[in-house]
């Protein structure tokens, strides 16, 4: 045995260890998802949006949450993967869906990393405003390519061949959809967390947490910025184009800063920079939206904004920071033996 101190022996390296290393209650959520496919096979549209939507959060909480990227603008790269997913199938050019999910990860990667090169030289309120204008310009831009993306209208009644030629996308009943989605969802989940648990997941955090001090130790800080928003991107392609192929259509607001803002409040609801605030915030947003708009449709968003605001102001970690602080208040009060 060597008397001499490695680098599992620092008090760091295995607090990350012990951070990396799954918990007990990890599977829940995933045991969840197929419980309710199981339970509730009238509703699994509604789980697919869901799981898209988790994906979509994911992808955010990776440049807000990790890396400490402000933005207001991250539907620009889920409409890229959505309008590259739908141009390629609706004008006969290649419609396969895992490949055509490659292409736009791919497309959407693009996107991001020329965007990234020139709006993370920024930071801020100018950061900010400067890709909420992206989005915009891509919206523009969609709307004026009529004749590839359909304009106002978009593209309807996209064709989709089955999944591995053998299921088919039925939009009446979603099985082959809800699957699908959850399958994509799980082996991005599990890149994301691998990556955010790795040194370089751990330099984002530090970039979020004292940019100076990380110049200061010759960190590229602006280098490794532009990669996590060139994945995120690639991810939230990755959510687009899945729920283009879900839905079997594309249109503009998949580019609009209603989605934009949308994802913003799912990460406030549930916690950013937690992994698992994205299902959480994304279970609580779409449930209460959907019960509330039951019990009174002409203000449903009142009820919601009301939520956020209470979550804002005193649970800055959200819902999932308000659970770790009643565990360890719990656990203070637990009497020793």
């Amino acid at each position: 045995m060597s008397v001499f101190p490695t680098a599992t022996d620092h008090p760091a390296a295995r607090a990350l260890a012990g951070r990396h290393r799954l918990r007990l209650w990890e599977p829940l959520p995933w045991l969840l998802a197929l419980a309710f496919y199981v339970a509730f096979p009238t509703y699994l549209g509604f789980g697919t949006d869901l799981l898209v939507t988790i994906l979509f959060a994911i992808s955010l909480d990776l440049v807000l949450g990790y890396a400490g990227i402000v933005t207001l603008g991250h539907a620009a790269f889920f409409g890229a993967g959505a309008y590259t997913v739908g141009m390629l199938a609706f004008h006969g050019i290649w419609a396969e869906p895992i490949t055509s999910l490659i292409a736009a990860a791919a497309v959407a990667a693009l996107v991001g990393l020329l965007s990234g090169l020139v709006l993370l030289r920024t930071t801020g309120l100018t950061l900010l405003m400067l890709t909420l204008c992206t989005m915009a310009l891509l919206e523009e831009a969609a709307n004026l390519a009529h004749d590839w993306t359909g304009g106002f209208d978009g593209l309807p009644s996209i064709a989709i061949p089955p999944l591995f030629g053998l299921f088919e996308f039925n939009p009446l009943y979603p099985n082959t959809q809800y699957l699908y989605a959850l399958g994509v969802l799980f082996i991005c989940f599990v890149f994301v967390r691998v990556l955010v648990y790795s040194p370089f997941g751990q330099s984002l955090t530090g970039i979020r947490e004292n940019t100076l001090r990380m110049h200061a130790v010759g960190a590229p800080v602006r280098m490794r910025l532009i990669v996590c928003y060139t994945i995120s991107a690639a991810i939230a392609g990755i959510a687009g184009g899945l729920w283009a192929q879900a839905n079997a259509y594309v249109n503009l607001s998949t580019l609009g800063l209603d989605r934009a803002a949308t994802v913003l409040i799912i990460l406030v609801l549930g916690g950013y920079g937690r992994l698992y605030g994205a299902f959480v915030g994304a279970v609580a947003y779409m449930v209460l939206s959907h019960l509330l708009a039951k019990i009174y449709p002409t203000a449903w968003q009142l009820g919601l904004g009301l939520l956020l605001v209470i979550i804002a102001l005193f649970a800055r970690g959200g819902i999932l920071g308000v659970g770790e602080t009643l565990l360890r208040w719990f656990g203070r009060r637990r009497p020793s033996p």
